[in-house]
């Protein structure tokens, strides 16, 4: 398996893969991008697709043939809005539907949903306008977020009767408990200056103008650090996130989980490129 196999096939959704990057962009800007099953579908392919070309998932980074392996995933929405939310022919359709029906769609987003936060690239989204119930949760399962000035975010479900359940366990990961909670409740928007204060977003800039020359910082950091090491972190925080053990547990298991990065090859070439004074193999050449 190589990253030259060939990507699903997508109408919804755009996805650009520029060396070790991978650029995935929300097209139904006529929508406000908001998702229906076909995108979310779509979404789904991609993120699988670019999930088992990442670096982090084949400790390497570069295939048999010389081309990269992925490193990090840029999520974008097309035109006014990043996402406002569900589609309202597919809300209108989930009230005929039978509850196993509802089900089997509450578990396609689910794979959506996980299938970014687990994603074992570093991820960034750049997010524009509104940031509606699902787009809120595309938010909350990324890395790293930019937002522009005119950003807002709703967890905008309990205005229709419903709970922000799905998406929850990652808006709640990204908040906390009391944030999480109050957002639910309230189902109202929140300005960029709100979700840069509670962690719904880590930049704010002024326009779409801003938003490429931020998410480049972003990136050329990113590519300082080892890339299973972006991923075994998320490995890490979700030990931390489910552990039910006892403290001296815990630090026996981290003492395994150090044991077993020093004793990778990335471990191996982080250590031994810092004693020669030399940069990482992972670190691009032009820095």
């Amino acid at each position: 398996m190589t990253t030259m196999d060939e990507p699903p096939a997508t109408s919804l959704v755009n996805l650009t893969i520029a060396g070790d990057q991978a650029h995935v962009t929300l097209n139904r800007p006529d929508k406000f991008n908001a998702l229906n099953v076909d995108m979310i579908t779509e979404l789904i392919d991609v993120l699988t697709w670019t999930a088992e070309r990442s670096a982090g998932h084949q400790d390497a980074l570069h295939d048999g043939e010389g081309a990269p392996y992925l490193r990090l995933l840029v999520l974008r929405g097309e035109g006014k809005h990043f996402c406002a939310g569900a589609d309202i022919n597919m809300m209108r359709d989930a009230g005929a539907n039978t509850p196993e029906e509802n089900r089997a769609d509450s578990e396609r987003l689910d794979r959506l949903f996980n299938g970014l936060w687990s994603h074992p690239c570093f991820t960034v989204a750049a997010v524009q306008g509104v940031a509606l119930g699902g787009g809120a949760g595309l938010v909350a399962c990324c890395d790293y977020i930019v937002g522009t000035a005119n950003l807002r975010i709703a967890l905008s479900e309990g205005k229709l009767g419903i709970l922000p359940a799905v998406i929850g366990p990652y808006v709640y990961r990204r908040l906390g408990s009391a944030a999480f909670r109050r957002l639910a409740m309230q189902a109202s928007r929140i300005g960029a200056d709100e979700a840069l204060r509670i962690g719904f977003c880590e930049q704010v800039v002024e326009g779409v103008d801003g938003i490429e020359p931020a998410i480049e910082a972003v990136v050329s950091e990113v590519l300082t650090t080892g890339p299973s090491a972006v991923t075994l972190a998320k490995e890490l925080t979700l030990g931390f996130d489910r552990w039910t053990g006892t403290d001296e547990a815990l630090r026996e298991w981290t003492l395994d989980f150090t044991s077993r990065m020093r004793g990778s090859k990335e471990g191996q070439e982080g250590l031994s490129s810092f004693l020669e004074k030399r940069p990482p193999n992972w670190k691009p050449t032009d820095d």
